[in-house]
């Protein structure tokens, strides 16, 4: 019996700066003013670049740039299920609605 791993096909990360932007307009839908968040020890700078790093593996930026531009400046949204980063956003808005 041979032990067979599946490989995935590596990719290469997308473009710090189109992510830190993305991370911060869905930051800003979901109303989690991520300055604060730091401020308030909510959001460490490890954290941050990790939010970015992980916005900068995703596959969904497409769905993501639609689900944005469809925001239509709105806030108050609860990040989409496809988000990588949804679960801590939620948490941040969370935390800053107290």
């Amino acid at each position: 019996m041979t032990n067979r791993q599946q490989t995935v096909p590596w990719r290469p990360l997308g473009k710090t700066g189109v992510h830190y932007w993305l991370v911060q307009r869905m930051a800003k839908v979901c109303d989690v003013d991520t300055a604060k968040a730091v401020e308030d020890g909510d959001l460490e700078p490890e954290s941050w670049a990790g939010i970015v790093t992980r916005c900068r593996s995703c596959r969904w930026v497409d769905g993501c740039e639609r689900w944005l531009a469809q925001q239509d400046g709105a806030s108050g949204a609860h990040p989409p299920s496809d988000c990588l980063n949804g679960n801590v956003l939620a948490l941040l808005a969370e935390r800053q609605s107290k």
